[in-house]
């Protein structure tokens, strides 16, 4: 199985998630660049987090035009799966690969720490298969994480299934004091319609390793493995 990870200048958790693949999956992780024009054949792809280009504009306004993009983009189209984390998920929605924005937490400050996750997509392999009673802890580290869709589209994700992840406390509860950043309806992470392209601001990558203490995102990145297998 080769899973592509995108570096675009400014990314930094690029080789947090081959390091995951790699070592706790056990599958090839296959670098790519921003400049390139050859996904090399991958079975998906992942757009990892950081700060691509800096930022500026809004968080993956300027990668979203990148070279590698154009062939992301026409996989997915494809039905190829795409996962987008933190950055990487901005970027996806700049692309237009997912619904809605991320904008500025609500405290508007840099948020990095741990946070429970519940999943709530059953429809969408990257949480369908976890248990839906059970929250994940996974970190997060940014700035702009706040989800946003207008009420017409926000129902529709609702009633599609769309949302995979919602932020909840250490019990599994849902509410206002467990949503670190004032994403709307506590979400977490959306997949598009087809389900085939994710987007989630929490890192799995850095949930992997014994080393780190905690291996709740191993679960979570199998699921796209599992999708593509299946």
């Amino acid at each position: 199985m080769r899973i592509g990870v995108v570096t675009f200048p400014g990314s930094n958790c690029n080789m947090d998630i081959v390091h995951a693949l790699k070592d706790s999956l056990g599958y090839e992780a296959v670098e790519l660049w921003h400049k390139d024009s050859d996904l090399q054949n991958v079975d998906a792809v992942v757009l990892p987090g950081g700060f691509s280009y800096g930022d500026y504009l809004r968080s993956g306004a300027i990668a979203r035009f990148a070279p590698i993009m154009e062939e992301v983009v026409k996989f997915a189209g494809k039905g190829g799966k795409v996962l987008g984390i933190c950055n990487g998920f901005q970027i996806l929605c700049e692309a237009g690969l997912l619904p809605g924005t991320l904008m500025h937490n609500e405290s508007r400050k840099f948020i990095c720490k741990n946070v429970h996750l519940l999943p709530a997509s059953h429809s969408a392999s990257i949480s369908s298969e976890l248990d839906h009673s059970i929250p994940l802890m996974i970190p997060i580290a940014h700035g702009e994480g706040n989800y946003f869709l207008p009420k017409e589209e926000l129902d529709a994700l609702e009633e599609n299934d769309q949302v995979i992840f919602r932020y909840c406390d250490e019990n599994g509860k849902v509410s206002n004091a467990s949503n670190p950043n004032g994403s709307i309806n506590n979400i977490a992470g959306v997949c598009n319609v087809d389900k085939n392209v994710f987007g989630m601001m929490p890192h799995p990558e850095r949930a992997c390793s014994e080393d780190l203490g905690n291996t709740d995102g191993v679960a979570i990145l199998r699921g796209l493995v599992e999708l593509i297998d299946a």
